[in-house]
């Protein structure tokens, strides 16, 4: 059996269509990493320190980042070395194995929405301009609409030109309430739509923050205010703060992780527009450089399109054609 057959196996005929999506969402990736792999192979038959620096330079192109590769190699070494491999095409199996471990590494990862026990769950999507952070609400909104959720959508990003309008056609098209103020202090809209979600049992909040990173010291007094307005209202609130970032920025999305990381709590990461880049090692970096878990991942443009983060699926995604050439 190859390595194709059993990562394959590895997911439940069921989710053949999921498993599709992470096969196309991570095609430019694949398409660059796995052709460069196979070159390896070829090249070196058996394995030697040049085999392990060509490799280490794949890896840093696909974006997995430099201490993550190096760690990474370094923890091949002692496999080929306990193991007593010899031949190239017998590590393979083993990359693919110590790629899993990269992003466990041994945490119990929770890739789910952590849902308030009683009264509204609250979602609060942080993260710099441009990221997709409007789009993903709304994809993420239709989502938990499909599961029969009762949703309501906060416009708390009250300074950026366009996001309340962005965020209210979301609304109008999925037939979702949403809840805005023109000109208003953030924290007044979120106290507001809180308040609301709580009064008429909502089980979703959802809502949108400005991402003006420039000035860090405005977005904590920000985001520090939200969080007390919303804690006020529900004790346990918010229950999740996602961040999302743009897969296509590479390693300025780990600089954006830790920077956040900073200011706030942030229990999740959002990557979106993983299918517009070759560099989808990014996933396998974040979860290193920050350890927070990556929750969803964006694999397209439509709202069925925002995934929730499995890591056998991204595994497969990213080798399944090594090999296959």
């Amino acid at each position: 059996m190859g390595i194709f057959d059993k990562l394959k196996n590895l997911v439940k005929k069921e989710e053949q269509e999921e498993l599709n999506s992470y096969d196309k969402g991570l095609e430019k990736t694949r398409k660059e990493f796995v052709s460069k792999l196979n070159l390896l192979t070829l090249k070196h038959n058996r394995i030697d320190e040049e085999y392990f620096e060509e490799l280490e330079d794949i890896l840093i192109t696909a974006d997995i980042g430099v201490d993550t590769v190096m760690s990474f190699i370094n923890r091949l070494k002692k496999r080929v070395k306990h193991e007593n491999i010899i031949s190239s095409e017998d590590l393979k199996e083993i990359i693919v194995d110590e790629m899993f471990i990269i992003y466990v590494d041994r945490d119990i990862i929770v890739n789910k929405i952590c849902y308030a026990k009683e009264g509204p769950t609250v979602i609060l999507m942080v993260g710099v301009n441009g990221v997709g952070k409007t789009t993903t609400i709304g994809k993420l909104a239709y989502q938990l609409k499909q599961e029969g959720k009762k949703i309501l959508m906060v416009a708390g990003d009250t300074f950026r030109a366009g996001a309340l309008e962005q965020l209210k056609e979301w609304g109008e098209k999925l037939e979702i309430d949403t809840l805005y103020k023109e000109d208003a202090d953030p924290s007044s809209v979120v106290f507001d739509g809180v308040t609301k979600a709580k009064e008429e049992h909502y089980d979703v909040v959802l809502i949108d923050t400005a991402g003006r990173l420039q000035n860090k010291v405005n977005l904590m007094n920000e985001l520090e205010k939200m969080n007390k307005v919303i804690s006020r209202i529900i004790p346990d609130a918010p229950h999740e703060t996602l961040l999302v970032i743009d897969a296509t920025t590479g390693q300025n999305g780990i600089s954006q992780a830790k920077s956040f990381q900073a200011i706030t709590n942030i229990t999740g990461i959002v990557l979106t527009k993983l299918d517009g880049t070759a560099k989808g090692g990014i996933v396998l970096a974040i979860k290193e450089s920050v350890g927070i878990p990556v929750k969803f991942i964006g694999l397209g443009e439509k709202e069925k399109d925002l995934k929730v983060f499995d890591v056998e699926k991204y595994i497969y995604g990213l080798f399944k054609d090594w090999g296959e050439e």
